[in-house]
């Protein structure tokens, strides 16, 4: 019997792998001290309560208060989070995160009662403020975002009530996670070498792409073989998770779910359905790729495990980490030197933790707070696609990075919606660099496919998701429980819906929803759609454009919060209220699925 391969332990890991989180706190005892100090700190918030109305000073020294209060907050939270997401069966870190998002929660109760506090003060009363306390206008932005939602802001008691529950409120995703990440148990599967290896949510994704169909089939049927399991606790966790969005917009005054989430970013619901509306209008090119997948992997049946396999076969080029570092550098060029060197600073200075080990959160992201280094977490194995997967994040650290280094604190983030936008637009410039430089027509053709299998990914496959999300907090506000059943039948037919005829309908597919994080984030999943859009236009610009071109895609990454992101999207040359962007989208695909057509035949021949 051939031996198990198990992933390293964290302890086994060598330390240029790992991220370095001393830059945060130099040590776990410095973390917890801090935590303590803060949590001091945060009983002095109420002694700013009931002064804002004594003139600009007064709400100044409040702003600066509770500003500097989640400043340090941020750290905290950082820290834990990340030491638990590196090992997430670590008990101590388990407790640090823990502990981390009580106290977000002490300081959400106990700051709650500014808004409603402002929203007291008459518009007169605060320009009386701007105009007698100049240091005031560094916040004028911030606080118009607060005035302008003042129909959907509670008593100062009411919010109080609600921020308290915060915990409460995120039990869901958190039990979510746990299960999803910690407590589920996959099967043993045979990988191509016919050796045994541990399923995780990783090698799953690992598999899928391999070219040896019966390892594709085997981790498919394991994977939601064990989801089937749980689909009614999973159901439980996502029916609740909604109910909290949809009560929390109900309380808020809001239409909808949809209409709550969408307004923190004062992004139009016109946005959504129109994304929605291009999307299921541009379906049949998603059918015309799955119909050609399955004619060139000569299938007479198409499953859902044979839509993530290279088409054209084993990947004639894949890169180690360490070629992927050049390789970034390389393929980013047109983003110019003082881009280039703070990706060589995230490589050079461990901001970037690479290799999977047992206990690690799956997938990929980049992190960090305004005072830390923009983290990646990753979880390498040698492929084209990590690559794009690193090239993917370092595009959000170097927008955290720019905004940070730009913005004071209180503009030193950026909205969800704009922060896809950065991410796409360096996969687009990568790909753009690939088909520009490489004339073997088997690497081209790798390349188109990993382009239109991204597009696929992305576009479609997150609106199909946007979809589901809309469906689920519109059943459920309408009293209709979400039973599995529901979801599963729901879900299985927008699938089919999508990928069209060519597609089997696997009965196991319809439990995909059980398994998708993301639909826990709060009408989160359209942004990447919209962005990958969006990006297809600002690559274009940064690639073939001028120099104006890239300084007004570099002002994008420095803007953070200063402006609304739709008018920041504007500045930068995308108007994302009109279905344009969208329609350029779908040309460039288009091309690109043709020129991939025009490439197979040659190489069949």
């Amino acid at each position: 019997m051939s031996e198990t391969k198990k992933l390293p332990t964290r302890e086994e890991l060598t330390t240029d792998l790992t991220w370095d989180l001393s830059l945060i706190f130099s040590s776990d005892e410095d973390w917890e001290s801090t935590y303590e100090e803060l949590a001091e700190e945060t009983k002095q918030a109420n002694s700013f309560q009931g002064t804002l109305g004594n003139g600009g000073v007064a709400l100044l020294s409040a702003l600066e208060f509770i500003t500097n209060l989640y400043r340090k907050l941020e750290k905290i939270y950082v820290y834990a989070s990340m030491k638990n997401d590196q090992d997430t069966a670590n008990a101590k870190y388990q407790s640090f995160n823990s502990k981390a998002e009580g106290l977000w929660a002490r300081v959400s109760e106990a700051t709650s009662w500014y808004n409603p506090e402002l929203l007291s003060l008459s518009d007169e009363t605060l320009n009386e403020y701007f105009a007698t306390t100049p240091a005031l206008e560094l916040y004028r932005h911030d606080i118009e975002k607060v005035t302008n939602k003042r129909a959907h802001i509670l008593s100062a008691e009411q919010e109080a009530l609600l921020a308290g529950a915060g915990e409460i409120f995120g039990a869901p995703g958190n039990t979510f996670a746990v299960l999803n990440n910690a407590d589920l148990k996959f099967p043993i599967v045979k990988d191509e070498n016919g050796e045994n290896v541990q399923l995780s949510h990783g090698v799953y994704g690992q598999l899928l792409e391999s070219t040896n169909r019966e390892v594709r089939k085997s981790a498919f049927e394991g994977i939601y073989g064990v989801y089937d399991q749980f689909q009614h606790t999973l159901a439980s966790t996502l029916s609740t998770n909604v109910k909290v969005h949809n009560y929390q917009a109900k309380v808020h005054h809001y239409t909808s779910a949809r209409a709550a989430a969408l307004a923190e970013n004062d992004v139009p619901e016109s946005v959504y359905d129109t994304l929605i509306e291009e999307v299921n209008a541009h379906l049949p090119l998603l059918h015309r790729y799955v119909a050609l997948r399955k004619r060139l992997l000569g299938l007479k049946e198409l499953h859902s495990y044979d839509l993530y396999t290279p088409i054209v076969g084993e990947a004639p080029i894949k890169f180690t980490y360490e070629e992927a570092k050049s390789k970034t550098l390389t393929g980013l060029a047109p983003l110019g030197k003082e881009y280039l060197s703070h990706v060589q600073e995230a490589f050079d200075s461990r901001w970037i933790d690479v290799v999977e080990n047992q206990g690690k959160r799956s997938g990929a992201y980049s992190g960090g707070a305004y005072d830390t280094a923009p983290y990646i977490l990753l979880n390498w194995h040698d492929s084209l696609d990590q690559l794009y997967t690193l090239v993917h994040e370092m595009g959000h650290s170097m927008h955290s990075y720019f905004t940070r280094t730009t913005q004071p604190f209180v503009y030193g983030d950026y909205s969800i919606f704009l922060a896809e936008i950065a991410s796409t637009t360096n996969e687009n410039i990568l790909t753009e660099y690939l088909l520009e430089t490489e004339t073997d027509l088997a690497v081209r053709a790798f390349v188109l496919n990993h382009y239109l299998d991204g597009f696929k990914g992305t576009v479609f496959r997150q609106t199909q998701f946007a979809e589901f999300e809309h469906f689920i907090h519109t059943t459920d506000a309408s009293g209709t429980p979400l039973t599995a059943d529901l979801l599963n039948n729901y879900y299985g037919d927008l699938n089919a819906r999508y990928y069209g005829e060519a597609l089997e309908k696997d009965a196991q597919i319809a439990l995909e929803w059980s398994r998708i994080p993301h639909f826990y984030y709060n009408y989160y999943v359209f942004q990447y759609s919209t962005g990958f859009a969006a990006a297809s236009a600002l690559s274009a610009k940064v690639v073939h454009g001028n120099e104006k071109d890239l300084e007004d895609y570099l002002s994008y990454l420095k803007a953070g919060n200063s402006d609304y992101p739709i008018e920041v999207m504007k500045k930068a040359g995308v108007d994302m209220t009109q279905a344009g962007y969208l329609k350029e989208a779908f040309k460039v695909f288009e091309q690109r699925l043709n020129e991939f057509e025009e490439i197979v035949e040659k190489l069949d021949k």
